[in-house]
């Protein structure tokens, strides 16, 4: 190899020549015009060894474009993956290589790659010129091509280099075809493809950055469906590395995850949920379009999990109080067996996702039954949110609930804000008096329970969600119903899980124990010995055996 231009630090485009030896000395020649703008290397090879320099060569450095002509040009772009500039013979070129040949003999034959020229024939006609046209595909053809045209008489042969070169060696004269101007112009092309081809590349290559740093699985295929590119992420989903993907088709590596339709029809696909081996997939096929013409199309694949996971996230992120459970059904205190009896049921309920409504008295431990309930479900991991239906107004109960969108009204917070649905999705949702809850609003809570979604305040779209509903009452809610203050159809919805807690005069032979309990509990808060208080608590008892305790044990604490 004869290296005629080295490049500055900047890394111009490299520009590698093949041809035989007369194409060789034009591509010298004007190789250095080019030394501040392209490196150009002219391969000293025949073209066997050439083609396995160029291969031995593209594995450690970068190659841009080759210029070739004739049949090395058109067997480069047959098996090579790079760009392939030819250089093309105009008419003037031709021209003057046959003024030149005229000057010699009468006796002038024209052989070229390819085609024979209608527009030399042409010229033959209109000058009176005895031109012998010849045309090959292969070396072969043109060794053949020379024999006949000797053994007819010619003795000057107008021809690219192979040609040229095996009349001289059969005794005829060669006239190089190619030009000076012709070879300049290959070489101007070479490097304007290069540039574009560097600047495709460096765009290529940041694209391949981004993508390569996302999570989410993406691969873009070409019209036929071979793989073009594709990130880490879809490597790991598919099985097999980057080398062993590329050029394939991907309905081939993965049926699922097919692209076929999407080409067919150039119409996007988005956000289909569909499994893939062991994963469950969000997918979206998206056409891609350049210059108003489809070329490909790009599939991304989304693992539902870290969707799910993601979406948790969000809707939890908000300042409130503990969003977790902190009672199971053992910690409620009593032997008696009405509140075993309960707690054998809450424990029953828990095994399922239907709603749940406890109804008892104020003080009954309705938010204990509806913690314990939630620690005994598949849900225990998840978010337990307490509603009080009777401690807000209509307005702010409803933003409370529902959440509400940016600007949605006057004085909401800005970026809007989760309401506690949204906040409780995956876990459970204790709605304590529901009976008190505004008649507007119960019509709202119906439509969650019915099609599990919820509509934020000034927003459009609803939001899907996922949550266990645990409701409790101390009122009638049938008496409430007959006077037009509750609905019948949310009634219907709520008492599907029914768990009646009973009151404190029921369950008698629980008091000293919860008595017990209660004193250790507001010892320990107010930092006193419990010593003295025993025997003033165990008289209060005996004493109150026949009172009703109306406030159950809220009563009995205070």
């Amino acid at each position: 190899m004869q290296t005629v231009s080295y490049s500055s630090t900047d890394h111009p485009p490299r520009i590698v020549g093949v041809g035989f030896h007369r194409l060789q000395h034009l591509l010298r020649e004007l190789a250095p015009g080019y030394q501040h703008t392209a490196q150009v290397e002219v391969l000293d090879l025949g073209f066997e060894e050439a083609v396995a320099e160029i291969q031995a060569q593209r594995r450690i450095k970068r190659i841009d474009v080759l210029v070739a002509a004739g049949s090395n040009g058109a067997y480069l772009r047959q098996h090579m993956d790079l760009p392939v500039v030819l250089v093309k013979v105009g008419g003037f070129d031709v021209m003057r290589a046959l003024g030149r040949a005229r000057a010699m003999s009468r006796r002038i034959a024209l052989v070229t790659h390819g085609a024979i020229s209608a527009e030399v024939q042409q010229f033959n006609d209109l000058f009176n010129l005895d031109i012998e046209q010849r045309s090959y595909r292969s070396e072969q053809e043109a060794r053949d091509c020379v024999g006949e045209l000797r053994a007819s008489g010619i003795q000057v042969v107008v021809a690219p280099g192979l040609v040229a070169d095996l009349a001289e060696e059969a005794g005829m004269t060669g006239v190089f075809l190619y030009s000076q101007e012709a070879v300049r112009d290959a070489l101007d092309d070479a490097v304007e493809i290069a540039r574009a081809s560097r600047i495709e590349a460096t765009k290529r290559e940041r694209l391949n950055t981004i993508i390569g740093q996302l999570r989410d699985g993406v691969v873009a295929v070409d019209m036929h469906e071979r793989i073009e590119a594709l990130n880490p992420a879809m490597e790991r989903l598919l099985g097999a590395p980057r080398s062993q993907l590329l050029g394939q088709r991907l309905g081939d590596m993965a049926p699922a995850l097919s692209l076929e339709r999407t080409l067919r029809s150039a119409q996007e696909d988005l956000d289909e949920v569909q499994p893939f081996r062991q994963h469950m997939l969000v997918t979206s096929r998206i056409p891609i379009i350049e210059h108003g013409v489809q070329t490909g199309a790009v599939l991304t694949c989304q693992d539902s999990v870290a969707i799910q996971r993601v979406d948790r996230h969000l809707r939890t992120r908000r300042k409130s109080p503990a969003t977790k459970a902190r009672y199971r059904l053992r910690d409620i205190i009593g032997s008696s067996a009405t509140i075993q009896r309960a707690k054998t049921r809450a424990a029953q309920f828990a095994r399922s996702d239907a709603t749940v409504l406890i109804v008892g008295e104020s003080g009954t431990g309705k938010e204990l039954f509806a913690q314990g309930i939630h620690s005994h479900s598949r849900r225990v991991a998840q978010p337990f949110i307490v509603v009080n239906c009777a401690a807000f107004s209509e307005s702010l109960l409803e933003s409370e609930l529902f959440g509400y969108e940016d600007g949605a009204f006057t004085g909401a917070r800005k970026g809007g804000k989760v309401g506690l649905f949204e906040a409780a999705h995956t876990g459970s949702i204790f709605l304590d008096e529901v009976g008190e809850m505004p008649v507007s609003l119960q019509t709202r809570l119906l439509r969650v329970l019915q099609e599990r979604e919820i509509l934020r305040i000034g927003a459009t779209e609803p939001t899907p969600i996922d949550v266990r509903v645990i409701a409790a009452t101390h009122r009638s809610l049938p008496e409430r119903i007959a006077d037009g203050e509750f609905r019948r159809d949310l009634y219907y919805r709520l008492n599907i899980l029914r768990l009646e807690l009973p009151c404190l005069r029921e369950r008698r032979e629980d008091l000293p124990a919860l008595a017990g309990y209660l004193l250790e509990k507001i010892a320990t808060r107010q930092r006193i010995s419990t010593r003295h208080a025993e025997p003033v608590v165990g008289e209060l008892l005996r004493r109150a055996t026949t009172y009703e305790w109306p406030g159950n044990v809220r009563e009995l604490e205070n």
